[in-house]
Parts: structure tokens; C-alpha cells; sequence
């Protein structure tokens, strides 16, 4: 692995346009785009291009597509990984998923970020003679037994702890404690999930 790349995996600077992200990313975007081809019939290939594009996945990973991934290799899912329409992984960083997790529609996990200010965050010059700007990132770990509703977005650096739900369209900005419902932009805690959210409590 080269140094660039190992540089953006920690987090550290580094240039995203260097031949060996650009042979990662391009399989990643060719095995989403294949996928996406796909319908649930297609299980055979379904199961192959998720192999190969999360070489670290558990059993029972069902995505329904359409999907874009950024790089798959970096990101880890668990067992009975479930999402709905249009989940998207930036993964320049490491994503960690636990088991359990279920994503409703539009759901994002993107751990790059950009420097604040204009003249680091452009491309520009460097010293080898090539054009190219410098990124660098944090990762995203999400816990065991989760809910992420439509339209989630988890942001760079978060950890969202174990048995947690995080509401419709809110944007994790910050860690979630266990067992908390999270809601917002940004998305707070409204309260801890406790023995009374049964679904008995709740007749239909």
C-alpha cells in the first residue's frame, strides 16, 4: 500500500488522484454501477459483485440499490447489513458497521473532508509538477442493532453506539451513547430507548 494511501486511511493529509486510489475507486464505481443493473432476481450476481466490492462483510448483507461506493474495501459491514434505495459510502476513511443495521432510503456515510480555507482546499501545484488539491478525512463507526431512517447522514468522525435510532433526515455530526433516538440537524438525543418502547405499548 502506498503512503498516500495509508496517509488517508489514518486521517492525514493526502492526494486523491495518485494511481493507486484512482484503480481502487475506479473497480468501486464499476462494481456500483454493475450493481445497479441488478435486480432483487439477480442473486448470484448480486452476491459477487458485493464480494468483491466488500471483501469485509458479514452474512446476510442485503443492499436494495441503486448504491455509490467510493472505494468498498475500506469499509467493513456486518452481519445482516440491510439498505433501502440509494445508499451511498465515502469511504477514504475506514467505515465500520456492526450487525444489525438497517438504513432506510438515502442514507449516507461520508467520512472525507476539505480544508476551510480556499487556497489549501483548491487544486493547486505541487511539488512533484501535477495539478491536484489535498483532502483528508475521519472514520465512521456505527454499533450493533441500529436504525438510520431516510435520509441520514452520517458525518466524518462520528461513532454511533450500539441499539440506536437516528430519526429521518438528520445529520450526525457528533457521537450517539448507546441506546439513545437521535434526531436533527444537527442531530441530538432526544432520549434514552428504554423497556417501555415494546412494541406491545404501542397496539395496532
Amino acid at each position: 500500500m502506498e503512503k498516500n494511501t495509508e496517509n488517508m486511511l489514518a486521517g492525514k493529509p493526502y492526494r486523491p488522484g495518485t494511481a493507486e486510489l484512482r484503480e481502487i475507486s475506479s473497480l468501486a464505481h464499476r462494481l456500483s454501477r454493475d450493481y445497479n443493473l441488478t435486480t432483487d432476481e439477480d442473486k448470484i450476481e448480486r452476491k459477487a459483485i458485493i464480494d468483491r466490492l466488500f471483501p469485509n462483510h458479514g452474512k446476510g448483507v442485503y443492499l436494495q440499490g441503486p448504491i455509490q461506493v467510493d472505494y468498498g474495501q475500506f469499509t467493513t459491514l456486518g452481519d445482516e447489513f440491510y439498505a433501502n434505495f440509494n445508499l451511498t459510502i465515502l469511504d477514504t476513511c475506514p467505515v465500520t458497521i456492526g450487525k444489525n443495521l438497517m438504513c432506510g432510503p438515502n442514507v449516507t456515510f461520508a467520512t472525507p473532508l476539505h480544508p476551510l480555507l480556499p487556497e489549501q482546499r483548491n487544486a493547486r501545484l505541487q511539488k512533484d509538477g501535477k495539478m491536484s488539491d489535498v483532502e483528508y478525512g475521519a472514520p465512521i463507526t456505527i454499533g450493533d442493532n441500529c436504525w438510520l431512517a431516510s435520509n441520514v447522514t452520517v458525518c466524518p468522525g462520528v461513532t454511533v453506539g450500539n441499539n440506536c435510532v437516528i430519526g429521518a433526515g438528520s445529520v450526525v455530526t457528533h457521537d450517539i451513547p448507546d441506546s439513545s433516538l437521535a434526531v436533527g440537524v444537527p442531530a441530538k438525543v432526544l432520549r434514552k430507548i428504554t423497556e417501555q418502547d415494546h412494541l406491545e405499548n404501542y397496539p395496532y
